[in-house]
């Protein structure tokens, strides 16, 4: 029996690997509720899947198994799909961290429907507009500089301004796997950032990853400064606008004090510096507030 359209996940998504950092990610878009629920999946030191059109969610952990069993991506997807009664229904790519990738496309996804592969990534998807939104992904996510979240994301905004899905926009997702990459390095999950329902998914998901970027990403030695001079009066004033002292002249003690209890609030802990210096990261934040 064929599957309702509304049923299935159709989808453009990109399953890549960095050689350099060992993460391994999957990024997502669909006109399809909660798309980071079902597509992405990843695991440190084995690969990432993506699962979608009629989706087989075991795909995804059963896929990582079977790579993590030494299988290789195609080897892999030939054993997921050939017991699967469903299988011309499915579309899966998967990678591994020897760079092996492969991507299935099912004979009766609906059109258009295709993936391509390369060293490091498969790029799929299904119900699209036509297949420069394929081609667009691959281009970018293989000329752009940058670590594997942000060629991730570069890749999906290229497939959406190509086209993406016929249907339209709703969800979208990252997720990246990375060594003790997870929170207080107790797990790998790394990057785990969803987009359950909005207008502009991938634009919403991009923001919400430089957040991540700002509350746990490492200060940059180039964004250190002395709060002296300019540096101090911005940030007095700052400090002044959000209610945390009564005037922009204080002094000193009262200014790192109150300065400290603002990252602290805000979960700026991984961006505390020693007293009397700040990342100026977050004081551009601080602007935007």
């Amino acid at each position: 029996m064929r599957q309702p359209k509304s049923k299935l996940v159709s989808t453009f998504s990109i399953a890549g690997y960095d050689p350099v950092s060992g993460e391994v990610g999957v990024a997502v878009q669909s006109k399809f509720l909660g798309v980071g629920s079902v597509v992405p999946w990843a695991k440190a030191g084995v690969g990432a899947v993506a699962t979608q059109s009629l989706a087989n969610p075991s795909y995804g952990p059963n896929g990582l198994q079977l790579l993590q069993q030494g299988m290789s991506p195609e080897e892999a997807i030939r054993t997921l799909t050939e017991e699967d009664s469903n299988k011309d229904m499915r579309q899966v790519g998967i990678v591994d961290v020897q760079g092996r990738a492969a991507s299935f496309t099912g004979v009766d996804c609906y059109p258009y429907a295709g993936g391509r592969t390369g060293e490091n990534f498969a790029v799929q998807g299904n119900i699209l507009v036509d297949e420069e939104t394929i081609d667009e992904m691959v281009n970018k996510f293989e000329t752009i500089k940058g670590t594997l979240a942000e060629r991730l994301l570069a890749a999906l905004e290229a497939g959406q301004y190509a086209g993406g899905d016929k249907r339209g926009k709703q969800s979208a997702a990252l997720y990246v796997a990375k060594e003790q990459g997870g929170y207080g390095a107790f797990n790998d999950r790394f990057i785990d950032l969803r987009v359950d329902d909005h207008k502009e998914p991938i634009h919403e998901l991009s923001r919400l990853y430089y957040l991540h970027q700002l509350y746990f990403g490492m200060t940059k030695e180039e964004n250190i400064a002395v709060i002296e001079g300019e540096v101090r009066q911005e940030l007095s004033k700052q400090l002044k606008r959000i209610g945390y002292i009564p005037t922009v002249h204080v002094v000193d003690d009262i200014l790192y004090k109150n300065f400290a209890a603002f990252l602290h609030k805000e979960n700026f802990e991984e961006r505390e510096l020693e007293k009397g210096k700040i990342d100026l990261e977050v004081l551009e934040f601080m602007k935007r507030m």
